[in-house]
């Protein structure tokens, strides 16, 4: 694969660029194997729709041809939105607060996978799959304590999950 350039200007970063030196969902670290791609995390309704909004030009339009979008404010996440219909993510201003917002990245997680997905690889991404990894913990309490596809069961812990590429309809 030949390396490509990818030029950002959005409202949260000017003149930013980064390189893609991996195919489009492919040759992952072997520890990080998401069951979601980006496309269908934005289909199924995460962060409550405010996330990525001003970023189609970045990735795939069709990655936003059925993503779910917060229409009415700018920042005031919807968690009707939500594929599970509850808000279980924190602000961006929480995030920075935590120290988890990485300079190339600063809107965080999912768009370093989304970066990461489309093949960019960097110094962050030990970082971002060892985080990932670590959500697993929340995996294990929806598995113990509800039954097989009862949505209503842990609903914030299903949401929160679907935020970091996790299919907990599956649980």
């Amino acid at each position: 694969m030949r390396a490509k350039t990818v030029r950002v200007n959005d409202r949260m970063q000017k003149g930013y660029s980064y390189t893609l030196s991996e195919p489009v969902g492919k040759n992952f670290d072997p520890r990080f194997q998401p069951d979601l791609t980006p496309k269908q995390m934005l289909a199924l309704g995460v962060f409550g729709g405010v996330y990525m909004r001003d970023c189609r030009k970045e990735f795939p339009k069709d990655w936003f041809a059925k993503a779910k979008f917060q229409t009415k404010g700018v920042y005031e996440q919807d968690p009707t939105i939500n594929f599970f219909k509850v808000k279980a993510s924190q602000s961006l201003s929480e995030w920075k607060r935590k120290g988890w917002i990485y300079k190339d990245d600063p809107r965080g997680w999912f768009q370093w996978y989304c970066r990461y997905y489309m093949g960019r690889r960097g110094e962050d991404d030990e970082r971002q799959i060892k985080r990932w990894v670590a959500i697993r913990r929340h995996i294990a309490q929806i598995v113990k304590n509800c039954r097989k596809g009862d949505f209503s069961c842990h609903s914030k812990q299903r949401q929160a999950v679907l935020h970091w590429a996790y299919d907990s309809r599956t649980l």
